[in-house]
């Protein structure tokens, strides 16, 4: 599989990801195409990212028409789709206000802010956090902190200070750590990194209330699991509570870098003013209208309504993957983010699958990620589970 792209790249860059050997070249809906015409069915969307799958041509005719008027300007102007995609994700989420990052980690950075500043503006004295064991929520230092798993923050030590760990979906973990320094409780609605593992809603309703007696805020990072991914627009939808700041971005611009963290008025009254937090290029033209697309997108082709009617048909096909094969175990997650957990190494797995033209990649140690398009069809889930059957055999 090796070029001499993959060895440009290799002299080139830093080398901070265990790349799988391929170079990719161009894609078509479902998929992809390396720089020798190798044909690979993907099955990760560029990290849950490319919702529409690839080459949409209205989505891709959008950003066409908007390079042509204004990529950017910097957020001491409006600009003519800035608004409007806050207006639709304001619509879509439930929530009130919205700012616009570049990033999912961005996204989380500034919910943590917010929170801390809202206790600030409450005069509380409040600034810990709880986070969840297994929980990944971006690379940024403040981030980091947040995420449940040792080795992200070990080698970039000290964390920022009061971040204590529960045990996700275990009630009694979080009240233990329940104080009068919590500001916030952070979580991933559905863990992507950490396995595939959705919030049970006893565990999220509890946590909901819990936060409700005692003034502390509830961040859900839906940046992996929302924006369609787990059968509506955010998963905590599907559970009968609300977060008061939300983080989301990649599906929301379907591959331009474009993220946003959105909270309730109540947060909004006691949080960030002018001055506290702000980006360059955050809610540029460019980026805001790739979001207006999408959303359209969405609505239009009724991607809502293909998740739920094709999410089963996945659940099934796996399903007989574990019936089939022996290093097959179970089956994880709901919608269009699932795993399938095995007992060999997942590493391996997934590179056999790259070799016989299948894109998948692992969730916590021992996971394969199930996060296809939103577009997937029947044909597509079954191609996936013939090859995974010879893979796993």
């Amino acid at each position: 599989m090796g070029n001499q792209y993959m060895t440009d790249t290799e002299e080139g860059l830093l080398k901070t990801y265990n790349r799988f050997p391929v170079v990719l070249d161009h894609g078509e809906g479902m998929y992809l195409y390396d720089t020798e015409g190798k044909k690979y069915l993907d099955f990760t969307a560029g990290i849950a990212v490319c919702s529409l799958g690839h080459g949409n041509k209205a989505f891709n005719d959008a950003l066409k028409a908007q390079i042509d008027k204004m990529i950017h300007t910097s957020n001491l102007y409006y600009n003519t789709t800035c608004g409007q995609a806050a207006q639709a994700l304001k619509k879509i989420s439930q929530m009130d206000k919205v700012f616009f990052t570049n990033s999912g980690t961005e996204a989380v950075e500034g919910a943590l802010k917010a929170a801390r500043k809202y206790a600030y503006e409450k005069k509380s004295g409040r600034y810990e956090f709880i986070a969840m064991e297994d929980a990944f929520h971006g690379r940024s230092m403040g981030a980091v902190s947040v995420t449940g798993h040792k080795e992200y923050r070990e080698p970039f030590e000290p964390m920022i200070d009061g971040v204590h760990f529960a045990t996700f979906n275990d009630l009694g973990s979080v009240k233990a750590l329940v104080n009068d320094k919590t500001c916030a409780i952070i979580m991933e609605t559905i863990q992507g990194e950490g396995g595939i593992n959705p919030a049970t809603p006893e565990f999220i309703e509890g946590v909901r209330k819990i936060c409700d007696e005692n003034d502390i805020l509830l961040i859900l990072d839906e940046i992996q699991c929302g924006m369609g991914r787990s059968g509506s627009y955010f998963a905590w939808q599907q559970m009968g509570v609300k977060p008061d700041i939300m983080t989301m971005a990649k599906a929301i611009g379907n591959g331009v870098p474009v993220g946003a963290f959105a909270m309730t008025q109540k947060v909004a009254e006691y949080s960030l003013k002018p001055g506290d937090h702000g980006t360059t290029y955050g809610g540029n033209p460019f980026a805001c209208a790739a979001v207006n697309k999408v959303i359209e997108l969405f609505e239009e082709e009724k991607i809502l309504d293909h998740v739920n009617e094709i999410a089963p048909y996945l659940t099934e096909k796996l399903e007989e993957i574990v019936a089939a094969c022996d290093k097959a175990v179970k089956v994880k997650g709901k919608g269009l983010i699932q795993g399938l957990q095995v007992s060999v190494p997942v590493g391996e797995v997934s590179r056999k699958a790259l070799e016989e033209g299948l894109l998948v990649i692992s969730a916590g140690g021992n996971v394969l990620r199930m996060i296809p398009p939103l577009i997937v069809e029947k044909e597509h889930i079954d191609e996936m589970a013939e090859i995974l059957k010879k893979v796993l055999a």
